[in-house]
């Protein structure tokens, strides 16, 4: 048995230790950034989105894709608001963005692109970096062209902009355009599916078991409400206006030399790791990384994209 002097000797080492220990958790614990949910009107629309982060740290703005919403970055979002004001809307027809009936808001890129562009100057967003994925691309960097001023970088996750980054996945999308016929239009129905909801979150991904099953359930229950089908068929159909300005994209990238960093899941079945490659052709200031999964990247690679994304934050104009 020890001396009890000894035993005071050693609590007296300890307790400090300890002391240290319950601060560092509860430091942690307070450093967990706050994420808001509000709400804004842009041309007659209800705009979602998610905030977080200091206001006066340097602005990222967060662009989903097909089929989800701002839903898809709760896991970033947390990593990035420790030093960045975060900000991610839902797109107009998505998510718990409003989504007017077709016949009534004409679905189109540019529409979305100016209903952005009506968002980021109801916020009075000066200057930011923008995260595209997916939709989130062509959206965003039709941003980037209208306000060259306000873009500090770019971040691509699987957002393309280089006909060599589209897979054969498109062909039957492609065959609409080319006709846009009812029996084409009708052939795309199965895009809208759960099946190809799950489809485009467990493809490319080796372990399945870390997707979250409320992804593609909630996607799918936007999906599913009434006149979602023909918003997302008229998406579809105009995503062709997009290739007709990857041209224009590519001149911004030689003309403006954003910093850009490419993010992208190496296996995705829609966009390719050469769209990724494609940036670099163009813009000297673009770096690329692959991570080792499909479309939805975040699903399986979080924090590894949050922290490559905060190490090239710091290279960016305030």
């Amino acid at each position: 048995m020890k001396h009890p002097l000894t035993l005071l000797l050693i609590l007296i080492g300890i307790l400090p230790i300890y002391g240290q220990q319950l601060n560092n958790l509860k430091n942690n614990h307070m450093k967990t950034p706050t994420i808001y949910y509000n709400n804004v009107q842009v041309n007659d629309l209800n705009i979602f989105y998610r905030e977080a982060g200091p206001k006066d740290a340097p602005v990222i703005l967060l662009l989903h894709g097909y089929p989800t919403s701002s839903f898809m970055f709760r896991n970033l979002i947390p990593i990035l608001a420790t030093k960045y004001h975060v900000i991610a809307p839902d797109l107009p027809g998505f998510g718990f963005t409003d989504s007017p009936d077709h016949t009534k808001f004409k679905y189109t890129f540019d529409n979305l692109a100016n209903s952005m562009q009506g968002f980021i100057d109801n916020l009075k967003l000066k200057r930011f970096a923008i995260y595209i994925f997916d939709y989130g691309a062509p959206t965003g960097l039709r941003l980037a062209l209208a306000n060259p001023e306000k873009i500090t970088g770019i971040i691509s996750q699987n957002g393309n902009a280089y006909e060599e980054g589209l897979s054969t996945a498109w062909s039957s999308i492609q065959k609409y355009w080319n006709d846009p016929s009812q029996a084409n239009r009708d052939t795309l129905k199965d895009f809208v599916s759960l099946k190809m909801t799950k489809f485009q979150y467990l493809t490319g991904v080796a372990d399945t078991s870390l997707i979250e099953p409320e992804t593609y359930t909630l996607d799918q229950h936007f999906l599913d409400q009434p006149g979602h089908l023909d918003i997302q068929l008229d998406l579809m159909l105009d995503y062709r206006t997009n290739v007709a300005l990857y041209p224009k994209f590519q001149a911004y990238f030689r003309d403006k030399k954003p910093k850009l960093l490419a993010v992208w899941g190496n296996k995705d079945p829609f966009f390719l790791p050469a769209g990724a490659e494609g940036y670099k052709k163009d813009n000297p200031n673009a770096k690329v990384k692959f991570y080792d999964t499909g479309h939805f990247a975040l699903e399986t690679h979080a924090q590894e994209i949050g922290e490559d994304i905060l190490e090239f934050m710091k290279e960016l104009p305030k």
